[in-house]
């Protein structure tokens, strides 16, 4: 840039000239900048060969895909352009391609739990010592206590609410015990009976938070993850199978579903309990990169997906509070596996009414919309695990 001056130095006297000069430069680098800030990170073929390496070149379904991605490159300048969005979406993900449908497959919550919680009598009452949110702190990461194992993958199969419970006891039981475990989602989606069909009809097809942890606690434990290993990452489903559950590790007594859309619950229970299971409307969470995330449709939310809260905080940069909440699509989404929610003190006054609970995994025969509340609707529907242990440390009890 100095030598740049020192040249239009000796080719202008007039300082008007000069200084149009300079901006011009400016601009033009600024241009360049920009430029290459809102290319693709990825061209088509090398997005094919990392997310879908067995579509054949050339072939009908590569065109097809092709087609998606270039619409997705497109919406990704557009939205990355405008300083405006307190967060970036990427095309560096399995969904850049994917159809709608597809896409849908990765969730599976029911969005008609309180009607229908299809559970035992093991659900108890929260008794929380409740103070105003002024007085709690002002930043919770359930992280730093060591107690969140690795984000996992769900892959093609609707079981998130297996994830989100399982995430949920793993922590808990940590938090209890001090043994943090991979407990296996495969067990919990393939094992949990649901016979009032919430959610879905379990396994990759669909169910609750609520139905898992009933499950949990009526089973004689949780077994890890290496000795009931993971099928259901292509959506199929497999039975039950008795003779990986022979060594389980932890087990819980029951859980706790909070009040709906009750933001001063929400937050003393994230606050003081531990990591909290929680259904949100993620379907236009699938380009997410970073940053403080608020695109919801907040009139009509449609809650498809259970996930886990695993805190709060607010952003330094930008003054912006938020949810920290841990999703089950791999750690190569959004912030290694993680996205952060708008979060306001006015949550409880941000709702709207999914008006098609039957759209997806609603329960059999239910059709009444439902209200939800906060960013992505994240107040509607939240529980977590009591009673939990490891019987590694019960051993350890009794044996001094």
């Amino acid at each position: 840039m100095f030598q740049i001056n020192r040249l239009v130095k000796s080719l202008f006297t007039d300082h008007h000239i000069l200084d149009m000069f300079r901006f011009i430069v400016f601009l033009v680098f600024f241009a360049m900048v920009a430029a290459k800030t809102f290319e693709s990170p990825l061209t088509f073929d090398s997005w094919l060969r990392r997310y879908m390496p067995s579509v054949k070149p050339g072939s009908a379904e590569f065109h097809m895909r092709k087609a998606l991605f270039e619409k997705a490159v497109e919406k990704v300048r557009a939205h990355n352009a405008n300083p405006a969005h307190s967060y970036t979406i990427t095309v560096d993900n399995k969904f850049a391609g994917m159809t709608k449908e597809e896409s849908r497959r990765l969730l599976g919550y029911n969005k008609s739990v309180k009607q229908h919680t299809g559970v035992s009598s093991l659900k108890t009452s929260h008794n929380l010592d409740m103070k105003p949110v002024s007085e709690l702190p002002a930043s919770v990461d359930w992280r730093d206590s060591g107690i969140a194992s690795p984000v996992k993958d769900q892959g093609h199969c609707g079981s998130c609410w297996a994830f989100a419970a399982t995430a949920v006891m793993e922590s808990h039981v940590a938090k209890e015990s001090g043994f943090l475990f991979s407990l296996s989602p495969e067990q919990v989606a393939m094992c949990s009976p649901n016979p009032n069909k919430c959610g879905g009809t379990g396994g990759c097809n669909g169910a609750t938070a609520e139905i898992a942890f009933d499950y949990a606690a009526n089973s004689p434990g949780l077994v890890q993850e290496f000795a009931y290993p993971y099928y259901g990452y292509y959506g199929q489903n497999s039975a039950c199978d008795a003779s990986k559950q022979e060594e389980p590790v932890a087990y819980i007594g029951g859980f706790t579903q909070l009040g709906a859309n009750n933001y001063t619950e929400l937050m003393n229970a994230i606050a003081t309990v531990g990591p909290i299971a929680v259904s949100v409307d993620a379907s236009a969470w699938s380009a997410y990169e970073g940053g403080i995330f608020d695109g919801c449709d907040q009139e009509h939310p449609d809650i498809d997906h259970a996930v886990t809260l695993m805190g709060y905080g607010t952003c330094p940069k930008t003054g912006k509070d938020y949810w920290l909440i841990r999703n089950s699509w791999s750690p190569a989404w959004g912030e290694k596996g993680y996205i952060r929610l708008l979060r306001n003190t006015e949550e409880e006054t941000r709702c709207g009414m999914d008006i098609t609970p039957q759209d997806g995994s609603a329960c059999d025969g239910d059709t009444t919309p439902v209200k939800a509340c906060g960013t992505c609707g994240v107040l509607f529907d939240s529980s977590y695990p009591t009673g939990a242990g490891a019987f590694y440390a019960d051993e350890h009890d009794r044996h001094p």
